[in-house]
């Protein structure tokens, strides 16, 4: 566009009071406060410009259609702009716990009761019963020494603070043996060395990368030893040529070198999986039965509940972690603790647990299911205009998700989609920016929907943006 022309066309962008003066615009300024709308008609107006320099935007042929088209944007920009940044998106891409998307949903038992506690005070460190002072941990001690046979239990705001405060407590200065393969890295380039580091205690390796036995435990225990520690590779496994110690194993040569055993858990699972063809996943119950003397696992994985780190074990061990001074800094918050004992009563009946707690509802639905769900979806999209998208149904697979499961393919039934209007790549933005976003994959060129992470309430939200996207 020559320089006079542009000219003419900046022209055409009307005054911020010209656009506060319409109508439209004055409905916006009695719904959203006067600074946001200010803020959006500035922006827009600002971006009008750059467009206009780069060729990019042609006006309207009239001023008045003109200003229609940048009141729409402006429209837009001020919605956009009243959002939450953290706020609601459905979940298509079939990871089931996905760290990036708030990793596991809440049941609705465990909403009405972080409802409930919201709404006013509460109980929080609070002893109804002697009318003094109480302890926030008392409130989910009970049920998770119930539901799991330990001793003792603390919680603190997630699983890195759980080993960090637990090493700290038990090994400060001194040597944490540990087998080199199980030096877990996690989401964020978290690694467990530094972890390890940053609690005061000495990482001290042994075996290799792939074969661990119990004698190099044994070799290594020094004077300067305090703690054995295991660390469950939820997030990888190493196969082949390949040989590890068993918590047995461990908890046994702790015995007889009066020497406590940890073991981080990672994913927190309190439900034996292997019914739903999920393996290698063991559960916090039978790991205790087993012996160690502390336990740490997520609350927001596979337990299905809040961000939580939970610590489970032998009372005179727990009782030490509880009087460590970072615990304060790490604590938990009301929220946390009346989601937390909500999602663990549901475990007290395991049939309603699979069923109501969306992460292992996720993790068991069967294939038959997910394939009626899918062709329900199906049948919203066939109603959109046949040239809007090439549209297939495939099998396909899900993944458990926040480090659990690695190995683990679940069969599910996906819908892919190609526009014929945009790029995929155009299609899979749209998505992002509706209202709910919608979070799919790409894969061969194609937007992915795998209904299994997608609530059945979900389902014509989806099918309504693919249609007002076209």
């Amino acid at each position: 566009m020559e320089t006079k022309s542009k000219k003419n066309t900046l022209r055409f962008i009307p005054s911020v009071n010209e656009i506060l003066n319409k109508s439209s615009v004055q409905g916006l300024l009695s719904k959203f406060p006067r600074t946001v709308v200010l803020k959006s008609i500035r922006k827009t107006l600002e971006n009008i410009r750059k467009e206009i320099q780069e060729g990019v935007y042609l006006p309207a042929s009239s001023k008045e259609a003109n200003e229609d088209t940048i009141v729409g944007r402006i429209t837009d920009q001020v919605t956009e702009d009243s959002q939450p940044s953290l706020r609601k998106v459905i979940n298509a891409t079939g990871i089931i716990v996905h760290t990036n998307l708030g990793r596991a949903p809440l049941s609705s038992k465990v909403l009405k009761n972080l409802c409930d506690i919201a709404e006013g005070y509460c109980d929080l460190e609070y002893d109804l019963k002697k009318g003094e002072r109480g302890s926030r941990y008392q409130h989910v001690e009970k049920i998770l020494t119930e539901l799991t046979g330990a001793e003792s239990a603390v919680v603190v705001n997630n699983n890195a603070a759980a080993v960090l405060v637990a090493l700290g407590t038990l090994a400060n200065s001194r040597e944490v043996i540990i087998s080199r393969g199980e030096l877990i890295e996690i989401g964020g380039a978290f690694r467990l060395p530094d972890v390890m580091k940053q609690s005061g205690c000495i990482l001290k390796e042994v075996g290799t990368t792939n074969r661990t036995r119990i004698s190099d435990y044994q070799e290594a225990i020094s004077p300067e030893t305090a703690l054995l520690f295991t660390a469950h590779t939820s997030n990888y496994r190493i196969l082949g040529f390949t040989e590890e110690v068993s918590l047995d194993e461990l908890v046994a040569l702790g015995r007889q070198n009066e020497m406590p055993v940890m073991k981080d858990l990672g994913s927190g699972n309190f439900v034996d999986l292997s019914p739903f063809g999920l393996k290698d996943e063991p559960t916090v119950p039978v790991t205790i039965a087993k012996g160690p003397d502390v336990v740490t696992f997520s609350g927001d994985k596979l337990l299905g509940g809040p961000q939580a780190g939970v610590i489970l074990g032998k009372k005179k061990y727990l009782d030490l972690i509880k009087k460590n001074p970072l615990l304060r800094a790490l604590r938990v918050d009301k929220f946390t603790v009346a989601a937390l004992e909500a999602t663990l009563q549901e475990y007290l009946d395991e049939t309603t647990a699979i069923s109501d707690i969306p992460v292992l509802r996720m993790l068991s639905e069967p294939y038959d299911e997910i394939k009626k769900k899918a062709a329900g979806l199906l049948r919203r999209l066939t109603k959109i205009s046949p040239d809007a998208y090439q549209i297939s149904l495939e099998d396909g697979f899900s993944q458990a998700g926040g480090g659990a499961l690695p190995l683990q393919q679940i069969p599910t039934r996906l819908i892919t989609l190609i526009p014929g209007f945009c790029s995929v790549a155009e299609l899979d933005k749209r998505l992002r920016r509706f209202q709910p976003p919608i979070i799919t994959r790409i894969k061969q060129d194609k937007i992915i929907i795998d209904v299994r992470t997608v609530f059945t309430s979900e389902l014509p939200m989806i099918a309504e943006a693919l249609k007002k996207l076209t």
